[in-house]
């Protein structure tokens, strides 16, 4: 038991909790629905920054970027180019007015721009659904490390990370979660960085490993014993280092480019963070310093995943790392590589990266669904003179009801992909929210009938075609369907609108809040 105890992954993974554990008892105090939702609107551009960035930045981020590179070469490494875009134009967009406008949650933009609560109702509806698809893939990942290097059950590592929702999230409220999330963020990319002078140290500079990987053709050998065919594993590296494996056609490509990229704008869990500014300057700063981590972070993961097919290749790594990059998925490249760079104790710290990354997303989908059943149901259509403690206790009972929900929907993912999953929580995004945020901020013209049509309508077109793409014909098959959902919901919401017309009558007076400098402040 002792020895257990003093592996570096068990004592790396205990500091996390630990450290957790503490500051969600400093931040435990909310006082108010403001304190509690949007932490007091306190955290300025580098704790909020890192925080968006620690949210944005998921175990599919982490682990799988670097896996997709090792797996695909090019084609993987893109998927690092279309979340950069996102961060990008989310920053110009739609974190200052954002901000401007000032609210609790992503459902009271709708509510407050047309005066309705249908309106309000659709978007708890929307924010429910992308959160539950964004929140699966993160237990499923949370399960399966815990199953791999802790060798306990699938079922024990969903309630294992529901309960440390529950506890993280539900005590210390955003402000808790904010810190948490910062903290976490550096925890990754600290690990990435250690990594990448390991690898450098090693000699493992970039241009020779890509030229060894290119020059290689070929079967790796020894490789077969851990193959599920018995065979060793073939490897073509002009394959590699060449396009179209993944996306064999130029549409595709472009499909999965505007699903990913613009998904990030309709993200519930990220849009909120931009409430948590004290001013609308402070969340344009917060955008920037989260696209700068996040470009580091996704230029170390690609090289990452160079270095793990070049140590993969050579065939020079242990019996263990093999075997883990031949069985053990996309999922274990970044664990494997560390272990091959650094042994037990950079093992650990990548371990521990890969919890704080689960955590981290988790706490913001948490807190995101939260505030839709406490604050946009709850006090809205049940309590209407609901005080500010009881805003909190609903916001707290919320969170236990989530960790329930959530649970279940874990369980019920055992098999699923995560990649599938995390796709079609973007191509959600993409197809409802970006629509309704980037109109609602920017054109005068939309009308309540045309936002819930966009919501619904995007809703079920992105849901349909990833649910249902064999009743489609194959050129309107899509691995992220991102060219065919997003147009569709932007086409609803402008088309329902023109046919409405009813343009809420103070809708100069909205677009002067979230675009004169005078509230920069507010």
């Amino acid at each position: 038991m002792m020895q257990t105890l003093l592996e570096p992954k068990m004592i790396m993974t205990i500091l996390l909790m630990g450290t957790i554990v503490y500051i969600t008892y400093l931040t435990k105090r909310s006082a108010t629905a403001s304190d509690y939702f949007v932490g007091g609107r306190s955290f300025g551009w580098f704790t909020n920054g890192s925080a968006i960035g620690g949210d944005y930045l998921s175990a599919a981020t982490f682990l799988g970027i670097a896996g997709l590179t090792f797996q695909l070469g090019y084609d993987g490494a893109y998927y690092a180019f279309c979340f950069s875009i996102g961060l990008t134009l989310l920053a110009i967009f739609v974190a200052g007015p954002l901000r401007r406008f000032g609210a609790y949650t992503v459902a009271d933009f709708l509510a407050y721009r047309f005066h309705s609560k249908r309106a309000r109702v659709a978007a708890v509806a929307v924010v429910l659904a992308i959160s539950g698809f964004y929140a699966a893939p993160q237990l499923l990942g949370a399960a399966q490390i815990l199953s791999m290097f802790f060798g306990t059950t699938y079922e024990f590592g969903i309630i294992f990370t529901c309960s440390v929702m529950v506890f993280y999230v539900g005590v210390g409220g955003m402000k808790g979660t904010t810190i948490n999330q910062a903290l976490e963020l550096w925890i990754r990319l600290g690990a990435f960085i250690l990594m990448v002078a390991a690898a450098i140290y090693g000699g493992l500079h970039y241009d020779k490993i890509l030229a060894a990987i290119n020059d290689f053709t070929g079967i790796i050998p020894n490789t077969g014993q851990y193959a599920l065919d018995g065979k060793d594993v073939a490897f073509d590296g002009k394959t590699w280092t060449g396009t179209g494996n993944f996306f064999p056609s130029f549409w595709q490509t472009i499909s999965m480019t505007i699903g990913l990229s613009l998904g990030t704008i309709g993200l519930p869990h990220i849009l909120l963070r931009f409430y948590t500014n004290p001013s609308a300057k402070a969340a344009r700063k917060s955008a920037l310093m989260a696209i700068g981590i996040a470009s580091v972070f996704f230029f170390f993961a690609v090289y990452l995943g160079a270095v793990g097919r070049s140590i993969f290749l050579s065939g020079e790594a242990s019996d263990q790392v093999m075997k883990d990059m031949v069985a053990g998925g996309n999922n274990m490249v970044i664990p494997s590589t560390a272990q091959a760079l650094g042994g037990e104790w950079l093992l650990g710290l990548v371990i521990a990266g890969a919890f704080a990354a689960i955590f981290s997303n988790l706490s913001g989908l948490f807190i995101a669904s939260s505030g839709a059943l406490a604050h946009d149901l709850y006090a809205t259509f049940f309590r209407k003179n609901i005080s500010q403690k009881e805003r909190v206790l609903a916001g707290k009972v919320a969170i236990v009801i989530l960790g329930i929900l959530y649970g279940a929907l874990g369980l019920m993912v055992k098999d699923a992909s995560i990649d599938h999953l995390v796709a079609l929580a973007f191509t959600v995004a993409a197809s409802t929210f970006t629509p309704i945020f980037i109109l609602g901020i920017w054109w005068r013209g939309m009308t309540e009938k045309g936002a819930i049509a966009g919501l619904v309508i995007g809703l079920l077109a992105s849901m349909y075609m990833i649910f249902l793409p064999q009743t489609l014909p194959v050129f309107l098959q899509f691995k992220v369907p991102g060219i065919i959902t997003v147009p569709v919901g932007f086409l609803s919401v402008y088309i329902v609108s023109k046919l409405d017309r009813k343009v809420p009558a103070d809708v100069n007076d909205f677009m002067r809040k979230v675009h004169s400098k005078e509230s920069e402040a507010a």
